[in-house]
């Protein structure tokens, strides 16, 4: 057999190859895009009902009709809010530090070594154990601070103590968290009032609907209250919104950190060494030269990493445990609840009319999380229309 013979069949073989390759790759993007092309349109024909300015606007409710997910998405907005404040400066500024400030001792460079190996294996982590770590971290903060009903610090919230006199007025005296009332004999009770005068006040019932006949007897008849205003912030954080904030940045950080360090690897060493070599500093070549370069990786990923907590369900199950609320948080310590979790409330009830509710609440999810991929493109293009020459 000659060599032309030999180096023919060789070549058709390889043409062979290559177009097999490319058509199994083509058989997966199209099986593919047909699957998701199906759920879409099953979802959509099963949601398309509830779907109206009511269901954004409307309250969780009992009744499928009636379901809304507004405190949800408030609670998305507050949880993914503070993701995105802690994580991304958090991810970038390590990110600059793994990649930018490489140590050159021995030791020191085995230490780099470790961190980032352990970088990398924590973006594999599942979420729920990242929930089971912010729930010890930051909800109980290991148990040393007091408890969320009982915190050691707290800064924000006024106590008074409710009662009604025989007239059927409410007043609410000043009070101390763990200083106690004092109930007299005969229904009268003894508090400080604003000026630091002690106050005797005879009760009747708690509230002027109650029979007004029977005198307060006992403690129990002082109701006492706790206003918290917005800036309101205890520790432990107790099961939050800022708790739940802090926990989905643990989940999304290793991302950041590896996404902005792979933008930082892809701008050209000529770059830095032409801004050191002009007198510039380290960090002056960093905030001025690599940085600028980066920032559409860097945008980009940070963007689809708070899509991801966006859509995670698993970690603030585990924090928050509550999935049926019907009020947005008014500080940072209030209960929450997210999208996913509501989501995953109406589609784990018996009635088929939830299921169908749930359908409508995916699609605002997978609208809002499009709406997030878009925002990354439209950053990313930007950026690199600017760095063009």
């Amino acid at each position: 057999m000659s060599t032309s013979v030999i180096f023919s069949s060789r070549r058709a073989r390889r043409v062979w190859t290559d177009r097999a390759f490319l058509a199994v790759c083509i058989f997966a993007a199209v099986l593919s895009l047909g699957l998701l092309a199906l759920l879409l349109t099953a979802i959509g024909i099963q949601g398309y009902k509830y779907l109206d300015w009511g269901f954004f606007t409307g309250l969780p409710s009992r009744k499928p009709e009636n379901a809304g997910m507004w405190p949800a998405m408030i609670g998305s907005i507050f949880v993914c809010a503070i993701c995105a404040t802690t994580a991304v400066p958090i991810g970038v500024a390590t990110a600059i530090l793994l990649e930018e400030y490489k140590p050159t001792q021995k030791v020191v460079a085995k230490l780099h070594g470790f961190v980032q190996l352990n970088i990398t294996n924590l973006a594999g982590v599942p979420s729920v154990v990242y929930g089971i770590l912010g729930l010890t971290v930051f909800a109980n903060m290991y148990g040393l601070m007091g408890t969320s009903m009982n915190p050691s610090q707290a800064i924000g919230s006024h106590f008074y103590d409710e009662v009604y006199d025989l007239t059927g007025t409410a007043l609410r005296l000043p009070a101390e968290r763990d200083a106690e009332t004092i109930v007299l004999q005969g229904g009268m009770v003894m508090m400080v009032s604003e000026s630091g005068e002690a106050v005797t006040i005879e009760l009747v019932a708690k509230r002027p609907t109650e029979p007004t006949t029977g005198q307060v007897r006992s403690r129990a008849r002082v109701n006492r209250v706790e206003d918290r205003a917005w800036y309101y912030i205890q520790l432990p954080l107790g099961r939050g919104v800022l708790a739940g904030g802090l926990t989905l940045m643990l989940v999304v950080l290793p991302v950041i950190i590896i996404s902005s360090q792979e933008s930082l690897r892809a701008v050209p060493d000529s770059l830095r060494q032409g801004a050191l070599a002009l007198g510039a500093t380290r960090w002056q070549m960093v905030w001025g030269t690599t940085l600028p370069s980066a920032i559409p990786g860097i945008m980009t990923g940070a963007i689809l990493a708070l899509s991801r907590a966006l859509g995670e369900a698993a970690p603030l199950l585990m924090l928050a445990g509550i999935v049926y609320i019907t009020f947005t948080p008014a500080n940072l310590m209030d209960s929450f609840t997210a999208m996913p979790l509501q989501i995953f409330n109406w589609a784990s009830r018996p009635q088929a009319d939830f299921h169908q509710v749930a359908a409508s609440g995916i699609i605002v999810l997978m609208a809002i999380l499009l709406s997030f991929n878009a925002v990354a493109v439209v950053i990313r293009q930007k950026f690199q229309r600017q760095s063009m020459p």
